[in-house]
């Protein structure tokens, strides 16, 4: 079973913005509630996930970091991952450092993010994803600019 799924930002919900407009453009779309730390979330979405395939899954910051070690953990069950400003540069990334992945990914980040730095996040993502395709832009951290920009349809299609 094909499904796509978003994972929202430390400071975010299922109710934040990018939640809402994924869910009035893909009303399929999987939005959990997550909470608690890189561990906690860790294990609410691999319960969701369970026994499911050809994932895409879009991370958004702290979701962004949850979604990378997701991947790197269960590969055969992710079509793509798409990176939103993901916190590679948390220091829970630390102990993932050196893994790789082969699932196909899109980072978009913002040359003006404070919060997860192009020049820290990028590189932690071109050494964790084998396939990665990297789009930065004059943004911040929240990509206002550039997220409503993005071929999400073509993104997100199965």
């Amino acid at each position: 079973m094909a499904d796509r799924v978003f994972l929202h930002g430390l400071g975010s919900s299922s109710r934040g913005t990018k939640a809402t407009w994924f869910r009035n453009h893909f009303p399929d779309m999987l939005i959990p509630d997550l909470v608690g730390g890189l561990d906690e979330r860790l294990r609410d979405v691999r319960r969701l996930l369970a026994g499911r395939e050809d994932l895409i899954m879009v991370g958004s910051s702290f979701g962004g970091l949850v979604a990378t070690v997701y991947a790197l953990e269960n590969e055969h069950q992710l079509a793509k991952v798409i990176l939103l400003a993901p916190a590679l540069n948390h220091p829970d990334f630390a102990g993932y450092r050196g893994r790789k992945t082969t699932v196909p990914a899109s980072l978009f980040i913002g040359r003006m993010d404070g919060t997860c730095p192009p020049e820290t996040v990028v590189p932690a993502a071109l050494e964790t994803f084998t396939n990665l395709m990297v789009h930065e832009s004059d943004d911040d951290h929240l990509l206002r600019a550039t997220f409503p920009e993005i071929d999400w349809h073509g993104l997100l299609a199965f």
